[in-house]
């Protein structure tokens, strides 16, 4: 999902007032960001305790489903959930009508004695956790009176035996109870449940409605009950949905039928089955023409949208089949008055939908390129880090501000130019993680928006040809700030994250550090070896933060506890300083300290008064006997010294990296 407040090129004011998170930012806080700072850059000068600094991390233990490689083990295991969903669209109730039935399959070694499935749409009630916690103007809200899901018959087919179980719903959770358990090593069981519910007009800024120019957008997102995921791990791993905390999924497979009106068009996860039944002839030639080529193709133009020869024939509503593999989640779109166009990368069919108005003017280019950065992005992540597995991607116009889901994301429908751009990659990124790699966004957002904005910063680079678009919320001189005020680390849960801190805390600081890491620590060769690693084993399946570390660890040769305790564990700052430079007869001793709470190599430059200059670079042993090290430098005197150079690292104050006058070198705090 898409937050970022801060971004390299100039936008219209309108856009920038799109972004929730920017307006957080301007919301009076100022004062109390100031005491912030204060208080934090005071806590940054107590004695750094190297014992602390360099204690081996506490991560989940090495066992028969993990291994100390961070691939899973030769035990690992996981569990499956295939559906089978039938869906009828109501757009006079804004109503959704479905059937399901979900086949759970129990791989883990343990009986099971009751099921917990997710009701997310229940967030939207008046009366739900997440509302009562919400503040006023918050994001992820839309509740209303007649909010949340109606649940009819629940059912529970066990080896060919209907039985109706208690079960009993606690906020946007479903228990379901068992008769008895289901047995572990490979039983399952069908779980059938009847649903429906009024659609929010915002859903949670995730999904929704939106009133366009003749028509309607549905965006149709946690629209069905998900089953919980249950690991090795937490077992159960349910909570509520509060809005502001993603999920954390099982893989499987979908077959979904959604009865729409004759004259709506939609879109969704998967590979639509049936072409010739709910599409022209027409469109299924331009889709078959869009399949072998690199340039867009109009699948329904904008003086098309809403004609009534771009749909079949005929009277009464329509169905629309899909079919997924392999997906841990299924959404989709629909419109009476869709644009559509589309082309390919290798076998990957790239489309995007977006109503007439999105269409881009004289200032900015809209929609119409939509396609053309899609598969940009699909190209380049799939070069670099893993091949895109999916054969459909879409990118739809909508009411969302951005969203991801398995082969569709939603992007604004005010979305132009540059941000047009910035908000697809974001999105359709998220297939990689966590669509791919499904790690639990609800406890570790970081390693879903974290890895992804990682991802995103070389892809915009490559994409202007040099420029890194993201560079104005992950330049050094940034995070350095935005670390001051910080009252959390990393490795805090979605939920209990602050709004105005969470595009920081999950998405800048850890995007931020991993090119640290990559630049700085391993190097690029090394590090790429270790993520595109991390990304084979883990796909489709379910890592803890210990197996991303040691992956890394195992594929480096190095032990680096010390970075993530300080960058992602802790909420410690990184301030280097020259504390002093003495000189006794021909012997010039320059004393660097740490006064901040994070280890890391230091990079020092002397100038000499005879003009000449060296760069020394310290490992980050040098720190591993207390927060002073002395350098010492015989026959020459030291005119100018300069910790990190480069500015390549977010140390909170600058003012003390130098000592002398005259530095040259590059302005600290410019991009990493």
């Amino acid at each position: 999902m898409l937050r970022w407040p801060r971004l390299r090129w100039t936008l219209p004011l309108a856009l920038l007032l799109a972004s929730p998170a920017w307006v957080m930012a301007q919301d009076g806080k100022e004062a109390e960001a100031d005491s912030l700072a204060q208080a934090r850059a005071d806590s940054a000068r107590r004695v750094f305790d190297p014992r602390a600094a360099f204690a081996p991390l506490e991560l989940v233990p090495v066992s028969d489903t993990r291994s100390a490689t961070g691939a899973p083990g030769a035990g690992y295991w996981q569990q499956r959930a295939d559906y089978r969903i039938q869906a009828t669209l109501d757009p006079g109730s804004k109503t959704i009508t479905g059937r399901e039935k979900i086949t759970y399959t129990n791989n883990s070694p343990d009986s099971l004695r009751n099921l917990w499935i997710q009701l997310d749409q229940n967030l939207f009630r008046k009366d739900s956790r997440g509302a009562e916690r919400a503040e006023e103007g918050q994001r992820h809200a839309g509740f209303f009176d007649d909010g949340g899901f109606v649940i009819g018959a629940v059912t529970l087919d066990d080896d060919g035996v209907s039985i109706a179980p208690e079960y009993r719903v606690e906020d946007t959770m479903l228990e379901v109870l068992l008769d008895r358990p289901l047995a572990p090593a490979g039983a399952s069981i069908d779980v059938e449940i009847e649903f429906s519910f009024r659609i929010p007009e915002t859903g949670a800024d995730r999904m929704g409605r939106l009133e366009i120019r003749r028509g309607v957008i549905y965006e149709l997102a946690q629209w069905y009950p998900r089953m919980f995921a249950y690991d090795d791990v937490n077992g159960w791993n349910q909570s509520s949905y509060l809005g502001q905390g993603e999920w954390y999924l099982e893989y499987g497979d979908f077959d979904v039928e959604l009865t729409v009106p004759r004259d709506f068009v939609v879109v969704a996860t998967g590979v639509l089955q049936n072409e010739s039944d709910v599409l022209t002839a027409q469109q299924v030639s331009r889709l078959a023409r869009a399949r072998s080529s690199a340039e867009t193709v109009a699948i329904i133009g904008p003086d098309e949208a809403g004609d009534s020869d771009t749909r079949p024939a005929g009277a009464g509503p329509l169905t629309w089949r899909f079919h997924a593999e392999s997906v841990r989640d299924f959404a989709w779109a629909a419109s009476d008055r869709f644009v559509w166009d589309a082309a390919s990368y290798e076998d990957v069919l790239v489309m995007s939908a977006y109503p007439e108005e999105s269409v881009g003017d004289d200032f900015f280019s809209g929609y119409e390129r939509s396609t053309e950065y899609l598969r940009h992005s699909i190209k380049h992540y799939s070069e670099n880090w893993f091949p895109y597995p999916y054969p459909v991607a879409i990118n739809v116009g909508g009411v969302a501000f951005g969203m991801e889901y398995p082969m569709i994301v939603f992007c604004s429908h005010t979305a132009r130019g540059a941000f047009l751009f910035a908000v697809t990659d974001h999105e359709i990124g998220h297939t990689w993680f966590p669509m791919v790699v499904g790690s639990d966004e609800r406890r570790y957002p970081w390693m879903d928006e974290g890895f992804n904005t990682f991802i995103n910063y070389y892809s915009g680079i490559e994409f202007t040809g040099g420029d890194p678009i993201l560079a104005g919320a992950m330049e050094p001189g940034q995070i350095a700030d935005d670390m001051r005020s910080l009252r959390q680390p990393v490795i805090a849960y979605a939920d209990s994250i602050s709004e105005d801190e969470i595009g920081t805390l999950a998405y800048n600081k850890p995007a931020a550090v991993l090119v640290l890491l990559r630049d700085d620590i391993l190097g690029r060769d090394v590090f790429d070896e270790g993520f595109r690693k991390y990304i084979r084993d883990w796909a489709y399946k379910h890592p803890q933060p210990g197996d991303f570390i040691r992956t890394m660890e195992d594929v480096s040769g190095q032990d680096l506890d010390w970075f993530f305790r300080g960058w992602i564990y802790e909420n410690a700052v990184l301030d280097q300083a020259v504390a002093s430079v003495e000189q006794d007869g021909d012997v010039t001793t320059v004393t660097i300290e740490n006064r901040g709470g994070i280890p890391m190599p230091a990079e020092v430059r002397l100038v000499y008064r005879d003009g000449t200059e060296e760069v020394r670079a310290l490992p980050v042993d040098v720190w591993k006997d207390g927060p002073r090290y002395a350098i010492e430098v015989t026959g020459k005197g030291v005119r100018q010294v300069q910790l990190d150079p480069d500015g390549s690292h977010p140390d909170i104050d600058r003012s003390n990296n130098v000592w002398g006058r005259g530095v040259v070198g590059r302005r600290p705090g410019g991009s990493p």
